[in-house]
């Protein structure tokens, strides 16, 4: 079993730009993916972290993502920004969204950011999460390299495409709910997959359409989605939403999060922002009555409070990361 170091944010961050950066990408690029797979560690979402980095750097090198892209926005409507991310990295692009976002919403109500040639977003949750710091209430969306078939049908159309919402509390740290529409994230087959590590039974389907615990043959299959029918029907939603709103690559369209072959991905976000006023003063005192009621509910936790303890304590006691897998990431590009 390999051993665990226990790093501090900073030393995460460090270590995940230097490989970004020895791997054909620019500072400021690898400094805003540092922030955000430091921000998965954070929250608990490894999968989506340091774990990334490997499949991060060896894309960045063969070109399947552009290290140095640098990401446009249009203001297509008063309450719209279209985004090209330029077949880049996903967080720079999802910088000028959070840049733009809450004082568009305040001003109008509602405003939304639709990312097109993105790439993997992460977690979801972090970056509504970030608008309802802001003052905003927030709904992101975004789609993945397929993975899920339709419900009754074999070929995968959608990915395991993330919903998120946040909302800002008059009292108190915001209400963040963040799913997957498949019954696990991808992620974690992935880093199963990397350990060597089985599956348990439903998560995903093998190559053959057949129920496996087997981490590598769920990578080759298809995933089992959340909900049955009612997951593919989201799926469907989010993928109109963040992929033929905004002129991104449908799942079906896009190549693999995973590896450095193919062209681009070119996957998309939609990420829609709301001033918890738009109505009436006392937005976040209404939307605070709600979480108080669930929070005070016996055996109930509110969504995003465990995601907050765990940064909470990581921040305070350091981060632990498997030593294998730090001196794999410090290996890169040397």
């Amino acid at each position: 079993m390999s051993d665990t170091l226990t790093m501090t944010p900073e030393a995460v961050a460090e270590l995940i730009s230097g490989a970004l950066t020895r791997s054909r990408t620019s500072a400021e690029n690898a400094l805003s993916v540092a922030r955000a797979l430091l921000a998965a560690e954070l929250a608990g979402q490894s999968g989506h972290g340091l774990r990334r980095v490997e499949a991060y750097s060896a894309q960045a090198k063969a070109g399947k993502v552009d290290g140095f892209a640098v990401p446009t926005a249009t203001e297509t409507r008063p309450g719209a920004l279209a985004i090209d991310a330029a077949n880049g990295f996903a967080y720079p692009a999802m910088d000028l969204a959070l840049e733009w976002l809450p004082q568009a919403a305040k001003s109008q109500g509602i405003a939304i950011a639709g990312i097109r040639r993105s790439h993997h977003c992460g977690v979801a949750g972090v970056i509504v999460e970030a608008l309802a710091e802001r003052g905003v209430a927030a709904l992101m969306v975004a789609n993945a390299p397929a993975a899920m078939a339709p419900w009754g049908g074999r070929r995968p159309l959608f990915g395991t495409d993330p919903i998120a919402f946040a909302a800002p509390l008059s009292d108190g740290a915001p209400v963040v709910v963040d799913i997957s529409l498949s019954k696990v994230a991808r992620g974690k087959i992935m880093a199963a997959a990397q350990k060597g590590e089985p599956i348990p039974e439903g998560w995903a389907l093998d190559p053959d359409g057949r129920p496996t615990t087997d981490a590598k043959a769920a990578m080759a299959g298809t995933m089992i989605p959340l909900g049955d029918a009612k997951g593919t029907a989201l799926a469907l939603m989010v993928e109109l939403l963040c992929a033929g709103l905004t002129g991104a690559n449908y799942a079906w369209q896009a190549s693999s999060f995973f590896d450095d072959k193919g062209d681009p991905p070119g996957t998309g976000q939609a990420i829609i922002a709301i001033d918890p006023d738009a109505f009436g003063p006392g937005g976040a005192e209404r939307m605070a009555l709600m979480a108080d009621m669930v929070a005070g509910t016996q055996g109930a936790r509110l969504p995003g409070r465990r995601r907050q303890q765990i940064r909470a304590d990581l921040l305070e006691n350091g981060i632990p990361v498997d030593a294998e897998l730090a001196a794999a990431i410090r290996a890169i590009g040397v």
